[in-house]
């Protein structure tokens, strides 16, 4: 793994830098390897389970490869309560995949989150790190058409 090796090596060898050390391969491969597990943790002096504590512990890493676009729901309590379970449960028809989960062709990633801290805007749904609030089921083609459209480079409705 070359990619990991200039990671690693831009780092201190310190137990400090594990945070910074995840961040950096999730960015430069979508989720974290377990060989870069593997390597983190000796570049770093630590056991290759602090590694996993802190991988588990987070919701911003995984250990699987994800979907170039990453759609997150919010289900916590007031984004449940005005419908939330509608708006996964559309994603998942519209994407064909279940939460948790990434479509076969790695293009979106579906998740589900306990909470975003934004309580006045929910339901909300969070697609590329752009926040869509007060979602509704009749939304979702437009959110997902739009992580497309960005993809390609051309303009969403949002943008015209």
């Amino acid at each position: 793994m070359a990619n990991i090796e200039a990671v690693v090596e831009g780092l201190e060898p310190v137990q400090s830098e594990l945070i910074q050390a995840l961040h950096q391969t999730q960015a430069e491969f979508g989720w974290i390897p377990p060989e870069a597990v593997a390597r983190i943790a000796k570049h770093l002096r630590v056991s290759e389970s602090d590694v996993y504590g802190v991988l588990t512990f987070y919701k911003a890493f995984s250990l699987e490869p994800r979907g170039k676009h990453v759609v997150t729901v919010c289900s916590g309590t007031a984004c449940h309560v005005r419908g939330a379970p509608r708006i996964v449960e559309e994603f998942e028809r519209e994407l064909k995949v279940s939460a948790g989960q990434t479509t076969p062709d790695r293009e979106f990633t579906l998740e589900t989150v306990n909470c975003v801290g934004a309580c006045a805007l929910g339901p909300i749904v969070i697609a590329d790190g752009e926040y869509h609030g007060q979602a509704k089921t009749a939304d979702i083609p437009k959110i997902v058409e739009g992580c497309r459209c960005r993809a390609q480079g051309r303009p969403d409705d949002k943008d015209r």
